[in-house]
């Protein structure tokens, strides 16, 4: 019973307690505002003994904050994108809530900022996530200008733009190295669409690897803005005629094709082609046999990236890139 009284006060019920206005005691707890300081001690004393948390909305009114977070997901997700998305998600929230912030979720389309427009105009947040970013992107285009803190999760060619990512381009090139290493000659490459910056980063790894083997790289066997099912099974029957040794691909919704598809054309991997994907997921975690792949923590990506926020939101001096790490899972797909 005593806690749930505690949880019922209310600044007017300091007021009346103390003799006091609910501006003096809205200032005693917000730090502003003319006051002096044995009135403060008093309100501080008094609702640190009972307890007393300030509304959230009042709180916000006083600061001129929303204490609401913006999540920007894109709308052009794959179902082999949700676990990543949810587990970043999962990140952003586990942070967020921790300083009483709760997240608002917007959708947007690569050339479309009206959703994110209304969240910004209306003053709904007090920083905005990006999770995916373009070659040519319209929302940081958009933000730029508007004075609103936000971070990008994904690399990002704008300058001053506050970016958190995996090291994508890195772990290609490390993976492409081991393949090369093991004496896999042709690795063909199969993979999404081209304005989408990780593309770009995980295509670059690719050619990265080649260039410090000192092997050239046949431009025949790489086929990107490769997305739908039908795409992708004739960029594997391009591959198969141009004897490529492996089928790399830079995510897992086009592996999953792809081993569809060879086992459609009933070659055998890792025997008569070896495949890897450039990220490892859930959904590639029963196939068999296991795929050679590369593992990142999309969790910890979206706690980063919240508490860059949240720093950039307090007015504090943040990297301007953060790049987290990754590992190589060598498995049965390129033995």
């Amino acid at each position: 019973m005593e806690q749930e009284n505690e949880k019922k006060i209310t600044i007017t019920d300091v007021a009346e307690a103390l003799g006091v206005s609910k501006t003096t005691v809205s200032r005693a707890i917000s730090g502003k505002g003319r006051i002096g300081e044995e009135t403060r001690q008093r309100v501080l004393s008094y609702i640190q003994e009972h307890h007393y948390k300030p509304n959230v909305l009042a709180k916000g009114l006083a600061k001129l904050k929303t204490y609401n977070i913006g999540i920007m997901l894109p709308e052009d997700y794959t179902v082999v994108d949700l676990p990543f998305f949810q587990n970043c998600l999962l990140g952003i929230e586990e942070t967020a809530v921790s300083v009483d912030y709760d997240i608002l979720l917007t959708m947007g389309r690569e050339n479309d900022c009206s959703p994110l427009k209304r969240m910004v105009e209306n003053h709904k947040v007090d920083g905005i996530i990006l999770m995916r970013t373009y070659t040519r992107d319209a929302h940081i285009e958009y933000l730029k200008p508007q004075g609103l803190p936000f971070v990008t999760i994904g690399s990002s060619h704008y300058p001053e733009v506050v970016q958190v990512d995996n090291d994508h381009r890195g772990a290609c090139k490390d993976l492409v190295s081991v393949l090369l290493m093991k004496g896999i000659g042709r690795i063909g490459l199969i993979g999404g669409i081209e304005s989408h910056v990780v593309t770009q980063n995980r295509l670059g790894g690719y050619l990265d690897a080649h260039e410090a083997a000192g092997i050239p790289v046949d431009p025949g066997i790489i086929h990107v803005n490769v997305e739908k099912s039908i795409m992708i099974e004739r960029a594997v029957e391009k591959l198969l005629e141009s004897k490529a040794d492996c089928i790399a691909c830079l995510d897992d919704a086009v592996c999953i094709h792809v081993l569809n598809k060879l086992r459609k054309e009933q070659i055998a991997v890792p025997e008569k082609m070896k495949v890897a994907s450039f990220y490892d997921s859930s959904i590639l975690a029963s196939n068999l046999p296991s795929v050679t792949s590369l593992s990142f923590d999309a969790r910890e990506l979206g706690r980063a990236a919240c508490k860059v926020l949240l720093e950039l939101m307090e007015g504090k001096k943040v990297e301007p890139r953060t790049l987290l790490g990754y590992e190589v899972v060598l498995k049965e797909s390129t033995q």
